[in-house]
């Protein structure tokens, strides 16, 4: 013991006499530590925060000549942001392949095409795209309709001059209809072949378009490349550059096992940008126990991981509400003969429709006993109530609270069911963005009054739950989410569109503070990942991750939370993103 005191002191000292890398000055930092709020100056040595400074101190005893300085000029600095809810696989191909989701007519689908055909080397695919996703509701509205305008159906004419050396096999928001281009008509032997379900125009022709129901669709699908590997590695790192341009220090990612490679890929060449905490999927907790995983550790090496690691399992109870699937104890408004579903308890659960809540509690008992939390999808009021009767059951059977474990979105809660999360220790991890987004819907499906325990945040907080925040980056395919937590913290503060609608916000009395809002995306999800003690907040001897911002978010008016810029990103002490000025 004698001997491994005295080593850890050298390494102590050691560490005190380096110089210091880094030193932020002249901010206004908000360091989310109740013993010292604000500070105007931090030092970072290393990978660490070395002193957090107050007003009126000196940092003349820190600045050595190769000590890199940098005057904030008074602007905002906080805890680098986590976000709690990512799909990491799926973002960057929004960034990279083609996205359609806000696109709507013939300009907009050439100036889209156009950029990704820019990117990509030649004779690789343009995929996906998603369009018209928005034209029933327009992105940002209040809730009414965009008018009705008839859907709008892209010809490959449009785009056949700017894709000679890229096929494209495009689909809509809900895959009832498709666009292949002239090359992929080509590729799949139907250039002068029309088949039942491919739209012809006025000369005969066919247009690209293609129906959900049309064999064509095979003979697409047999012939289309797959991404390559290089083509997925590019993906990668444009998501990474992404969230580093968003202020974004780590993801709680969805993870799926071909894109945790990559992320070992992307780590071991010193690509990795972001800390990434790993949430398979439930139905691994055995796979991942027989293969000596647990919370914490690396998926190579099998020890603490530093940058990449395991985190809690994903589980799922129930579906969404763009679908008519969150699960509730009445039926949908507009669907009088709906309550929803159960959804599979783990995404590979073909039976998901029994609603053996029996199999759930089995899923969620051996992943604890294999050395991980679960973390479940729950939208609808029957769903996070029974959610919630699971977990109350474990606690009962454990003998203790369950730290760590979450409901996820938690997105329309009974008044009755607020008080739990607190009871059970259970982690609200929701998703405000949402709300910007939803409230085009949500009171036509489900009515004023269960809309109004819909991202009930007030209501949570009141009753004593912690909050998580999360984007659900990059969204659904009839949603965009928007990883920059501005619209996070905008939607959760002033419960509007992008727009500002509705005037005082939806439902304000579910408002919550920047304050709230800026916890919810620092110390909480530190936290919620049982690392609070190592970073979250700005602290000496916390990891150095933080967040420069250009404006003080506690001071300005809430509605002007949407023009916020990052300045800088600095992750493990070291500066991944500063923004040209």
């Amino acid at each position: 013991m004698r001997r491994g005191f005295l080593l850890l002191m050298g390494l102590a000292l050691a560490c005190q006499s380096r110089k210091p890398d880094i030193i932020l000055m002249n901010g206004q930092i908000y360091t989310m530590n109740p013993d010292q709020p604000w500070a105007t100056a931090v030092v970072i040595r290393g990978r660490t925060i070395a002193d957090v400074i107050g007003a009126g101190s000196d940092i003349g005893d820190y600045v050595r000549r190769s000590t890199r300085v940098v005057d904030l000029e008074g602007r905002f600095v906080v805890p680098g942001f986590i976000d709690a809810h990512v799909h990491f696989n799926r973002a960057g191909s929004l960034i990279n392949d083609a996205n359609l989701m806000a696109v709507a007519d013939d300009e907009g689908l050439r100036r889209e095409i156009s950029r990704v055909s820019g990117i990509l080397e030649k004779g690789e695919w343009i995929t996906g795209g998603l369009w018209g996703a928005y034209e029933q509701w327009s992105l940002g509205a209040d809730g009414s309709r965009s008018g009705g305008a008839a859907a709008w159906n892209p010809h490959r004419k449009t785009i056949d001059d700017i894709t000679a050396d890229h096929p494209c096999f495009l689909n809509n928001y809900n895959y009832t209809r498709y666009l292949a281009n002239t090359a992929a008509l080509k590729a799949a032997g139907l250039e002068k072949r029309i088949l039942p379900g491919m739209v012809r125009d006025e000369q005969g022709e066919a247009t690209g378009l293609i129906l959900n129901d049309s064999p064509a669709l095979d003979s697409l699908r047999r012939v289309m490349k797959p991404k390559s590997h290089k083509r997925l590695m590019d993906e990668n790192r444009a998501a990474l550059k992404h969230l580093a341009e968003c202020g974004i220090v780590e993801i709680h990612d969805i993870a799926v096992p071909e894109q945790t490679a990559r992320f070992i890929e992307l780590e071991k060449r010193g690509e990795l940008t972001c800390r990434v905490w790993l949430r398979p999927d439930l139905s691994r907790a055995e796979e991942m126990r027989d293969r000596g995983y647990r919370m914490g550790l690396h998926p190579r090496s099998r020890k603490p991981g530093r940058w990449l690691r395991y985190g809690a399992l994903k589980g799922y109870i129930d579906g969404i509400m763009g679908t008519h699937g969150a699960l509730f104890f009445e039926p949908y408004d507009d669907q009088p003969d709906n309550c929803g579903h159960y959804r599979a308890h783990t995404s590979d659960d073909p039976d998901y429709r029994t609603g053996n809540m029996e199999k759930m509690y089995g899923l969620i008992r051996t992943g604890y006993e294999a050395g991980f939390v679960s973390n479940v999808h729950a939208i609808g009021t029957k769903g996070v109530s029974l959610m919630l009767d699971t977990y109350e059951r474990m606690m009962r059977d454990l003998g203790h609270d369950l730290e760590g474990f979450r409901v996820i979105h938690a997105q329309v809660v009974r008044p009755m069911d607020f008080p739990r999360f607190r009871e059970l220790n259970v982690i609200a991890e929701v998703n405000p963005y949402h709300i910007s987004d939803d409230m085009r819907w949500m009171e036509e499906r489900i009515g004023t009054e269960r809309c109004r325990g819909a991202y009930a945040f007030k209501s949570l907080l009141d009753n004593g739950a912690v909050l998580s925040f999360g984007s659900d980056w990059p969204g659904t395919s009839a949603a965009e989410y928007h990883v920059h937590p501005k619209y996070s913290i905008h939607a959760a503060v002033n419960r509007t569109t992008l727009n500002h609608t509705p005037p005082g916000g939806w439902f304000p009395e579910q408002k919550i503070s920047v304050h709230e809002a800026l916890k919810a995306y620092t110390i909480n999800n530190a936290y919620a990942a049982f690392e609070s003690d190592i970073r979250g907040s700005i602290e000496k001897g916390k990891l150095a991750d933080l967040t420069v911002i250009d404006r003080n978010l506690l001071e300005i008016d809430p509605k002007d939370i949407l023009n916020m810029q990052i300045e800088m990103t600095i992750v493990d002490g070291r500066i991944v993103y500063q923004r040209k000025s």
